[in-house]
């Protein structure tokens, strides 16, 4: 109309006029308060639900609570973004309990339904008389806590005998003194270049990336040849350690143990990853331990084909690392044994009721076992089991079995690690960086996380009308 009536650059001036400061984000914040609400209306409605947490520092160093529901919405397991919340001050289990809480009361979810809540190992979280899930135990009874599998995975992974400890050290030392210097950075990348080399850098090693260590140190092998020949020009005493076969051998070993424990990591990873499929990789993985170590100990080790690669070239004798590869392996074992144990045989009804039958530590009443029996008796019902996924069969004969089939899926909803929270800590640092390190970053981050669309339709129909003119 202005262009009709004032011309082509009187048009252009008025497009160049910005809209109100807050225009989209009052948008963004009325789609994010529709996208909550369809969530927070599938959890009351859910007979039960299960929730994942954590907590993380964000680049304005405020402390950020974040929290993801599991629920059961039309015969199905369902899993979304709930809610991230800014902690005013400390993070202490009674401060983290008092966000969770509040976001419950002030949203009419009940506690009662809870029935699992997944978090790390931090003292705050799992005290043993105050920490946060004791607090939410005492609102939340049925609420069963998992330590997040991924964590326990780590932890397990950390101690090593001190000689691969020294190599692992002197690694990282290797890797930052290229990579942390600009100038040997780019050196090193027109050598490889020149070389012909598979990569043109190295990665950086970071502690808190749980993949880390194993890509950094596979890298490393992968370029040994051109990273020793560029210490030695820059005259650095580290390239004695990548001329000494032991510790190249011993290099090699931890890049293909920590592939290995890398493969497993990202297993563990994913979303609907339920109790059962979890430990079933970290017991095979298990198993694989005992199988290396035996394998190890007769002088074989194919199932490490850089050290199998290293040794070959080199003509290194494997005795000479025997030893402390063996003591590797089997520390790996007692360690993935006192973090994981036993923990996953009961309920193993709940997988498959036709061929395990009810245990007492399974706490199954009278009538509920009877209905176990009369289950696992139904061959119709056993074939279903084999096309379907577990949870989908036992949505299925709910209304045949309802007491076991609620049981059962309560043992299944639980979350297993904290998967969710850490990439949504991922999309935390992307959104709020330091150009926006004073955004209230709650509902882009339930935009960007939440598998939900907004109802546009209803949204509009919500607003007033436009005046027929316009």
């Amino acid at each position: 109309m202005c262009s009709v009536m004032l011309g082509e650059a009187a048009a252009a001036k008025l497009d160049a006029i910005p809209i109100s400061d807050n225009t989209i984000q009052r948008r963004i914040s009325d789609m994010a308060c529709d996208v909550k609400e369809q969530v927070l209306d599938c959890v009351r409605e859910s007979p039960f639900h299960a929730i994942q947490l954590d907590e993380s520092t964000d680049v304005a160093h405020c402390a950020q609570l974040m929290v993801y529901v599991r629920f059961i919405k039309e015969h199905s397991v369902q899993e979304d973004f709930l809610f991230c919340v800014s902690l005013p001050a400390r993070t202490t289990a009674d401060e983290l309990f008092k966000a969770l809480n509040n976001f419950y009361q002030a949203n009419c979810l009940d506690w009662g339904r809870c029935c699992g809540i997944c978090t790390d190992g931090a003292r705050a979280m799992t005290g043993r008389h105050s920490g946060l899930v004791k607090q939410v135990q005492a609102v939340a009874p049925a609420a069963v806590w998992k330590h997040c599998i991924i964590h326990r995975q780590a932890l397990a992974t950390k101690r090593m005998p001190q000689e691969l400890r020294a190599v692992l050290d002197e690694a990282v030392k290797i890797v930052n003194l290229i990579k942390s210097r600009a100038l040997n950075a780019r050196l090193f990348s027109i050598l490889c270049n020149e070389m012909g080399a598979q990569f043109q850098q190295l990665l950086l090693h970071s502690e808190v990336r749980w993949l880390s260590r194993g890509k950094v140190l596979t890298r490393l092998c992968v370029l040994r040849e051109e990273v020793l020949l560029f210490l030695t020009e820059i005259n650095s005493p580290l390239a004695k350690h990548l001329a000494d076969m032991n510790w190249l051998a011993m290099l090699a070993y931890l890049s293909d143990i920590f592939d290995r424990i890398n493969s497993l990591n990202t297993s563990l990873q994913g979303k609907e990853c339920h109790v059962f499929s979890a430990h079933d990789q970290v017991s095979g993985f298990r198993k694989k331990l005992d199988l290396w170590c035996a394998r190890v100990e007769r002088g074989s080790v194919e199932m490490f084909p850089t050290l199998e690669d290293v040794a070959e070239k080199t003509g290194l004798p494997l005795n000479s690392v025997q030893t402390v590869i063996t003591a590797h392996l089997n520390g790996l074992r007692d360690q993935f044994g006192e973090y994981f144990g036993e923990d996953a045989l009961g309920n193993q009804w709940v997988r498959n009721p036709f061929s395990f039958p009810a245990t007492p530590r399974d706490g199954l009443s009278l009538q509920e076992e009877e209905a176990l029996v009369e289950l696992s008796s139904n061959m119709d019902l056993k074939q279903r089991l084999g096309e379907m996924p577990i949870t989908c069969f036992w949505f299925s004969v709910e209304s045949e079995f309802p007491q076991i089939s609620t049981k059962a899926t309560k043992v299944l909803i639980p979350f297993t690690s904290t998967y969710l929270c850490e990439c949504g800590f991922s999309a935390l640092t992307m959104i709020k960086n330091k150009y926006r390190s004073r955004l209230q970053v709650e509902d882009d981050l339930r935009l960007f996380l939440s598998g939900v669309q907004p109802r546009i339709e209803h949204l509009c129909a919500s607003k007033a009308r436009p005046h027929c003119s316009h």
